[in-house]
């Protein structure tokens, strides 16, 4: 199965709690991530983690089901088409 660019969002409410288990998932498939940016929004009392992925389909189903089993997470994933392959020489 061939590996797609791609991004996560996560939604984390009740950081507190969530937060250690969000950041073991995280560690347990670091292979996969390329980029990761997270900002606390206070005025909502959420925080936000962006992430963007190297990954098969099988892969990122299972980063973002252990994310979506952790209570206080909502969790949306998107994968580029299978014709994004990656490119030789240059741009």
């Amino acid at each position: 199965m061939d590996k797609r660019l791609g991004f996560v969002g996560i939604i984390v409410e009740d950081r507190a709690h969530a937060a250690p288990q969000v950041n073991a998932v995280l560690s347990e498939h670091a292979p996969l991530i390329v980029a990761r940016t997270g900002l606390p929004y206070e005025k909502r009392g959420v925080s936000i983690i962006a992430l963007i992925v190297d990954a098969t389909t099988d892969e990122l189903g299972g980063l973002t089901g252990r994310l979506g089993q952790i209570p206080g997470i909502t969790v949306k994933s998107a994968l580029s088409k299978p014709s994004a392959a990656p490119r030789s020489g240059t741009p």
